[in-house]
Parts: structure tokens; sequence; C-alpha cells
């Protein structure tokens, strides 16, 4: 047998790992089963504060995900972090992939259906969220060939959605993709959208309103757009060079910068071409973790300066003097954004990851303010949200079955029988 872990000193515990046996008959301590059609066995390990997932295939798809995977990550690409690979087990036994869990992440099936989300419901930014993942993909050369709702799950991200890729088997990464290449794949993308919202529909679980065909072929319309805003070259007079800067503000009002700008003189002179190179998106996160250390999405990120910079403009009127923007950073933490989250009770402050949460009282701050007609107040705020929004609702972190409701993962279950029934 050959064990294989990235960063040995923080995962010693997989060494205790009954790796002699088939995944199906592990019980070891933590171990849960996994809601959800999988192709291969897959289970939830518990072990201290790190919650692993491990997915039981053969070796050579084990060898392959862990290396894309990795190269993946080391891309800055959203996807499941790569802890450890199994290989050449006794008995003609598969491999295993040891992925560390992605908390607070959610199923596309949670989401489109509604059930228990109502801080606030995302279900139509979902989409949004898969087609942006396949933009960064192909930017980095990496061709997926089975972009699903099932092979992604998303993160809340302050009103929109994070996706994240968590299965790779049919990747290939490339210098490049060419564009018959991120054709296919978009075709591949929308063809297995389509009978993902299909499934949820035929088992009465998806929220009103949603076509699975129309809203498939929507994701066409939503890649081509974010690609040539990405990568599109644009054109214009000499004396027009304001035009750069507004590129620039365009990408990062999506989240993304350009390593490197490419400019070009037309033949005549009269005119430049301008071509991003290198976008690379996390402009706004980047930012966040510099000036506060904070770890976020790229959307929680933009929510979270916004609130500094206006904290900053309160600052100065009090004093009557310009604050850098890293003090300014510095007391926005240390004044309102750690007694925020320090004012949830602790047993309910893991529903939500910190950046998401302090985000959504930033919401019901607003909403409150808007109906008394004057600013209540983030204390005030706190107390209202915590006792109105977050108590009755399930935590995020870790959703269980028992969490969820008796009808929790009732997708799974349907579709389970109709298989078993067209078997």
């Amino acid at each position: 047998m050959r064990l294989q872990i990235a960063k040995p000193g923080e995962h010693v515990s997989l060494v205790e790992w009954p790796f002699d046996q088939p995944l199906d008959d592990w019980t070891i301590h933590g171990l849960h089963e996994v809601s959800g059609l999988h192709r291969h066995v897959v289970r939830l390990v518990e072990s201290g504060d790190m919650t692993y997932v491990v997915k039981e295939i053969p070796d050579n798809l084990a060898e392959r995900e862990w290396r894309l995977l990795r190269e993946l990550a080391d891309a800055g690409l959203p996807t499941a972090d790569v802890i450890g690979v199994v290989t050449k087990r006794d008995d003609g036994m598969d491999g295993l992939l040891i992925t560390r869990n992605i908390d607070y992440s959610l199923p596309y099936r949670v989401l489109l259906s509604g059930r228990g989300l109502h801080i606030p419901y995302l279900g139509e930014r979902l989409l949004d969220a898969l087609a942006g993942l396949l933009v960064r993909l192909h930017l980095v050369g990496f061709y997926w060939g089975d972009c699903s709702l099932s092979n992604t799950l998303f993160r809340r991200d302050a009103g929109a959605l994070s996706a994240y890729i968590i299965d790779v088997e049919t990747g290939e990464r490339h210098p490049t993709l060419s564009d018959g290449q991120r054709r296919h794949d978009l075709t591949i993308a929308i063809e297995n959208v389509g009978g993902d919202l299909a499934d949820l529909e035929a088992g009465g679980l998806l929220a009103e309103g949603i076509d699975p065909v129309t809203t498939a072929l929507a994701i066409e319309t939503t890649y081509q757009r974010l690609w040539a805003e990405l990568t599109g070259t644009d054109e214009f007079d000499v004396d027009e060079t304001f035009r750069i800067a507004a590129r620039l503000q365009r990408l990062h009002e999506l989240g993304f910068d350009a390593a490197e700008l490419e400019l070009y003189t037309t033949a005549d002179g009269s005119k430049l071409r301008l071509i991003p190179r290198v976008v690379e998106h996390g402009f706004h996160g980047q930012r966040l973790k510099t000036l506060t250390g904070l770890e976020t999405g790229e959307n929680q990120a933009r929510r979270l300066l916004n609130d500094i910079s206006r904290y900053r403009a309160v600052i100065e009127r009090q004093t009557l003097r310009k604050v850098p923007e890293t003090v300014a950073a510095a007391r926005w933490l240390d004044e309102r954004f750690e007694p925020t989250i320090d004012g949830v009770p602790p047993d309910l402050v893991g529903k939500l990851e910190p950046a998401e949460l302090f985000h959504q009282v930033l919401e019901h701050l607003w909403f409150m303010s808007e109906q008394a007609g004057e600013d209540i107040g983030l204390g005030e705020a706190v107390t209202s949200y915590v006792r109105d929004v977050l108590t009755p609702l399930p935590s995020e972190l870790r959703p269980t079955d028992s969490e969820w409701g008796d009808e929790g993962w009732a997708a799974e279950g349907w579709i389970t029988e109709e298989i078993e029934r067209q078997e």
C-alpha cells in the first residue's frame, strides 16, 4: 500500500485509518455517510476540528484527481483541498482520494428547492456561479469534461454564490484551450445541467418558475458574456487612454484583475488595441486580506471593503482629519466586525461563516433602519437578527439530515427509487 499526504504535519491522524479495509466497511469514530447519489463509495470523516471526504475509486483515477486538484489549487481555482491519496491496496481494492470538506458549502438540490434557505434563497444565482467557474477553469487551460451541478458545491458570497469544482475525473489540463474545446465543454455543461434540473422537477423539488431547458440554455449566454469581458479586445483612439482605466474598472467589478495588459498601435497609428492577459480572480478578496487578514469570498470582500470605507468616513468626520486606510481597517476590525461576531451566541455563530454572517447583519440593519426611518444601530440589529433570522435556521457548516428536516434529502430518495425502477 502507498499513502501520500500533503502537509502531513497537519493531517497526521490519517495514518491511523483502516486503509486495509474497503471504505464501505469502515467503522471509525466520526464516520458519516454522504447524502446524494455517487458513482463511488464516499464517506465523511470528522477528526478533531477537521472534516474530510474520502472517495473510493480505481488507483489511476485517484492518482489523476490527486494531481489535477493540486494543480487547480496552485492556480488559485476554487476547489476542495486535496489531502491524500492511497493506492496499491491489498486484494485488488480500489484506491482512496482524501480531500478536505468544503465547510459551509451547499449542494444544488438544496439551493434550487429553497428548503430552509430564507437568508436568502439564492437559486437564481446558482447558474451564474457555475458559468463563472467554467470560465475561470478555461482561462487556465482546464477542460472539465463533466461540468454539472452534481460535480459542484456552492457557498454563500454576500448575496451571490461561489462555485467549487469537486470532481475532476474527466478533467484535462492544457497550456490553453481551443475554441472548439471550450465549446464542447460548454455543451456538456448545458446538457448535464438540464438533466440535473429535470431530475429535481420530476421529483417535485424544483423551485417554482425554473424551467430546466430554458435555464440550462441560459448558461451559454452568461458564459459568453463573461468570457468576452475578460478576454475581448478593445480598440480606441490614441487620445482615449482613459478607456484603459474603464476596462480595468469593469474587470474589478467582476472580481477579476489583469496581471498584464498589451497595447498595440494600429498600422496607421490612429488607434490603440488593448488585450488583457492572464486575468486573475480575487481582486477584492486579496485587498481585504491585505488590510485585515480576513479570507472571504469575492463578493463578501467587496461588501466588507465598502463598510470599511463608510466607517473610515465616519472616523474622519469625527476627528476632522484624514485617516489612512490601514488605520481605518484596523479600527473597523476591532470596533465593528469582531464585536458583531462576538454578539452572536457561541452555539449559533458557526451556522454561517463569519464574513457571510456580518454581511447578513448589515442587510438586516439596513432593512430595520428603513422600516424605522432612522439608523437603529449595529447592536440592536445583531440582537434582532439572531432572534428572528439566525436562531430558527439549520447550520450550513455541515448540513445533516436531522437539521434539514424529514424531507431534507428527498430528491436523492426519489432519484434512487426511479433508477432502481428503470433497472
